[in-house]
């Protein structure tokens, strides 16, 4: 099963539905943003701190990760940044275009995988914005090595991803407020499908989603020469009833330092 090529149909057909992560943002945020009054998420709800940014965007060189949208990548091309956006979406990386010609933003889309940016240089950009996306891939060591190959020394890489405790429940019980353990982490969305059952999953467009471990997920990021300098948690934002117990979502700040 090619996930990728799954997950960016997958994600395509997403667009069309309209789904959460795939509506851009407004005129009114653009605005706003060109006069300096911004703010990103790489979770669901809780913005990313400012003081994890520099004081000043202008000119920055910032890759948006995994991210088409039209969310992220046109508020802070607004900001003054010099902004490139990739994703395995076709569709999603339209929303920033959308935006970008609305709004007149410079910015650059590109079509491609979170795993292979061999697109770019070595040292090319001061900052990677990574918003929770790598659970659509399934090895992620892959993922924080090329980020941190693009990154300039010093350069900062900001990511979200899901705590693994999401994975371990039944998913559809867990919608139903019960919590029922059933999955295995690492794992994916296919393990404990029948061959029928995974044909029927593949041909109704659902996404493949693979759960990491927490020492992938951050001890990944150390392994690939980066530093961990900050980290807070989220929540689905009271839509899920595990929001009652724990938060559901982990963002990162790294720091690549070469030793």
């Amino acid at each position: 099963m090619d996930a990728i090529k799954q997950n960016s149909l997958a994600w395509d057909k997403k667009v069309e539905n309209e789904a959460v992560y795939t509506k851009a943002v407004s005129k009114e945020i653009i605005e706003k943003s060109k006069a300096g009054d911004w703010e990103i998420t790489v979770t669901t709800g809780r913005p990313v701190p400012r003081s994890w940014f520099p004081k000043s965007l202008a000119g920055l060189k910032i890759l948006c990760l995994a991210s088409g949208g039209g969310q992220q990548g046109p508020v802070l091309a607004a900001a003054g940044a010099d902004v490139t956006v990739v994703d395995i979406s076709k569709k999603q990386l339209e929303q920033d275009e959308l935006v970008a010609k609305r709004d007149g933003l410079n910015l650059i889309t590109l079509q491609c995988s979170m795993t292979d940016l061999s697109a770019f240089e070595d040292d090319q950009f001061d900052l990677i914005i990574h918003p929770v996306s790598n659970l659509f891939v399934e090895d992620i060591s892959q993922v924080w090595k090329e980020a941190s190959r693009v990154l300039k020394d010093k350069g900062t890489l900001i990511s979200g991803f899901t705590n693994p405790l999401l994975f371990i429940f039944d998913d559809e019980e867990d919608m139903k407020g019960n919590l029922v353990v059933k999955n295995k982490v690492p794992g994916s969305s296919l393990d404990y499908l029948s061959d029928e059952e995974k044909e029927e999953f593949i041909n109704s467009d659902n996404t493949i989603e693979f759960g990491h471990t927490l020492e992938d997920q951050i001890q990944g990021q150390i392994d690939a020469g980066l530093v961990i300098a900050g980290l807070y948690e989220d929540d689905f934002g009271g839509r899920r009833p595990l929001d009652e117990f724990i938060k559901c979502f982990v963002a990162t700040k790294a720091v690549k330092i070469k030793l």
